[in-house]
């Protein structure tokens, strides 16, 4: 798995499958860590690799650590915000959302690029420090797990 790839592709696909309430504006998503969040903002953080899970490299997991920053305007807003992105469902749902990052049954995830990936957890909902600025916000841990040889 080439870890840049899988990481834009997580971004990509949150952008095109979270529908956010009317006023709200669209998720602003990247594969990196941005320099400055415009809110709400989802991002790719941190990734652990777990090498040879199986022989020969045939699988590498990587547990990535994603942060949704939802706002800072107004902090009840800002967790219903929130709220609807970590619920299980509905068209703000980022469970949704990775749900169709793994694709249909006997197809390989995020396009091609993974074996299967897993929102496991959510973490951490609180309030986030981010280039000076304050966002309520939470952790998202993922699961990915992929041919090791490409």
């Amino acid at each position: 798995m080439q870890i840049s790839d899988v990481k834009d592709a997580i971004a990509d696909a949150a952008r095109e499958n979270i529908t956010l309430p009317a006023g709200i504006g669209k998720l602003t998503c990247t594969g990196f860590v941005p320099d400055a969040v415009v809110a709400p903002c989802f991002f790719v953080g941190e990734v652990d690799v777990n090498y040879d899970q199986a022989m020969g490299r045939g699988l590498d997991e990587l547990l990535i650590t994603c942060r949704v920053l939802a706002g800072r305007a107004d902090d009840r807003s800002a967790q219903r915000i929130l709220d609807k992105m970590l619920s299980g469902s509905g068209p703000a749902s980022l469970k949704a959302a990775f749900e169709t990052m793994r694709g249909a049954p006997g197809e390989f995830a995020l396009g091609g690029l993974a074996d299967d990936i897993h929102l496991q957890r959510v973490t951490g909902y609180r309030w986030y420090e981010h280039a000076g600025s304050s966002y309520v916000g939470a952790e998202l841990a993922v699961r990915v797990i992929g041919d090791g040889r490409t």
